[in-house]
């Protein structure tokens, strides 16, 4: 804990509002060049939405988010080395007529076209239902696709670009649009296209992917990697200037730079003028089973409306750390106005979902817990800049994912961009962390 706002003046450079992933990256990248930070969070743990409750010897997160592993800043943020992914199947799992059918296993950019001709060659006699063959050469292509050329794309709702791009119709209703539904978290997919395409490519390049241990492993070994009496809790914070952050408990901290680093009603609340976006309302239910009703770590779409779940995963065949041993863990994905059911109601219709989609009786399942946040999602409609500014003006800048794109990647890289305009305005080549500034 903060001991006096006067602890916290002789030894921080740069105050960051927020420990979630983005003021966890950011906080990383100064202290390795060599400048002292503060790290304020109202919560009495760091993570932001990126955290891990434990029920019964059972790992439940508190977000649906999934990651890849051709996220770059999964390797590029310090703190991180020791991160485990543990990934999903290849491909997904999509539950249509009744079935699962599984789609979209191309993997890597590398050998793109030669893997997709034979991927083609080899598939597409056999079909069922979705055209396996052109979906391959398509994915190979995109994951193909430099970025320079993907954003020089016109920008426009994604739901408007889903026929565009060279698939048949039941490719597109039966896998694209419940795949960009549930990476997007936006059952409209009225996201900005380029940042559907940044996902897809995503998909492409790398292999979906659940953190060991569940996703506050990600905050707590940014967090653990920090120098000592770096992070503050239960520290809330009332209004940011550029040399101070006022708080409830310590009075005025004053600091070189502030770094906003919160969710974005939280950073529009501090930040006068810094605009709103809209928010995509999700809800996380956890069911525990007696055994797994899908011996496979994958990824289950579904299609239709014949439920609230957009896509369901047996955890602990993902993660076996998520579950103690000879139980199951049934994690899905609540999206759009369903998120918002009473909890009754929306496990009522979710375990008749499920039972269709496992193909299994789900009433002896028992609900863990089901985590609603009305804002777990920035909004992305397009046009969208995903490299939205995160200097605001000399001594003040803002973070987070709402300033780049609604995921752990854009997170962890606006704490980065967050982290090396601080250093210019410091006059600090990032890198070079041998500089250390005086004490305010």
């Amino acid at each position: 804990m903060l001991s006096s706002a006067r602890d916290t003046a002789h030894h921080a450079d740069v105050v960051i509002v927020g420990a979630g992933l983005a003021g966890l990256s950011a906080a990383h990248h100064l202290t390795g060049a060599g400048v002292s930070v503060a790290v304020l969070e109202a919560e009495s743990r760091p993570g932001g939405r990126m955290t891990t409750d434990e029920v019964d010897g059972f790992r439940l997160d508190r977000t649906g988010q999934l990651l890849n592993t051709s996220f770059p800043e999964l390797t590029r943020t310090p703190g991180l080395e020791a991160l485990k992914l543990r990934p999903f199947t290849p491909g997904v799992l999509v539950h249509a007529d009744g079935r699962n059918h599984r789609t979209g296993e191309l993997r890597g950019a590398k050998r793109a076209f030669t893997t997709a001709r034979a991927f083609a060659a080899a598939r597409a006699p056999r079909s069922a239902g979705l055209d396996q063959a052109r979906l391959g050469v398509a994915l190979a292509r995109l994951a193909a696709l430099p970025s320079e050329r993907m954003l020089a794309r016109p920008d426009r709702p994604t739901a408007a670009t889903l026929g565009g791009r060279g698939l048949p119709g039941r490719t597109v209703e039966g896998f694209l649009r419940p795949l960009l539904v549930s990476l997007l978290c936006d059952p409209d997919l009225t996201t900005s296209s380029r940042c559907a395409d940044l996902v897809l490519r995503g998909f492409a390049r790398g292999r979906l992917c659940l953190p060991a241990g569940g996703a506050g492993t990600i905050a707590d070994l940014l967090a653990g990697g920090l120098p000592a009496d770096t992070l503050h809790t239960g520290v809330h914070a009332k209004c940011v200037a550029t040399t101070s952050v006022g708080t409830a408990e310590h009075g005025d901290v004053p600091c070189r730079s502030v770094i906003v680093a919160t969710g974005a009603r939280a950073a529009a609340e501090l930040i006068p003028g810094l605009r709103l976006p809209g928010f995509h309302p999700v809800t996380i239910l956890h069911h525990a089973a007696d055994e797994p009703p899908l011996r496979d770590a994958s990824l289950v779409l579904t299609t239709g409306r014949r439920g609230p779940v957009a896509h369901t995963t047996v955890a602990s065949e993902v993660d076996p750390d998520r579950a103690p041993l000879g139980r199951a863990l049934v994690t899905s994905t609540v999206l759009g106005p369903a998120a918002a059911l009473p909890t009754a109601e929306l496990d009522r219709a979710a375990r008749a979902q499920l039972a269709r989609v496992y193909n299994t009786s789900t009433a002896s399942w028992r609900l863990l817990a089901a985590h609603h946040d009305p804002d777990a999602v920035p909004a992305m409609p397009a046009p969208h800049d995903i490299r939205r500014p995160v200097r605001l003006l000399s001594g003040l800048y803002v973070c987070g994912d709402h300033r780049e794109t609604s995921t752990v990647q854009g997170a962890l890289s606006s704490g980065r961009r967050a982290a090396q305009a601080v250093l210019r305005d410091l006059g600090i080549r990032p890198g070079h962390g041998t500089q250390v500034l005086r004490a305010a």
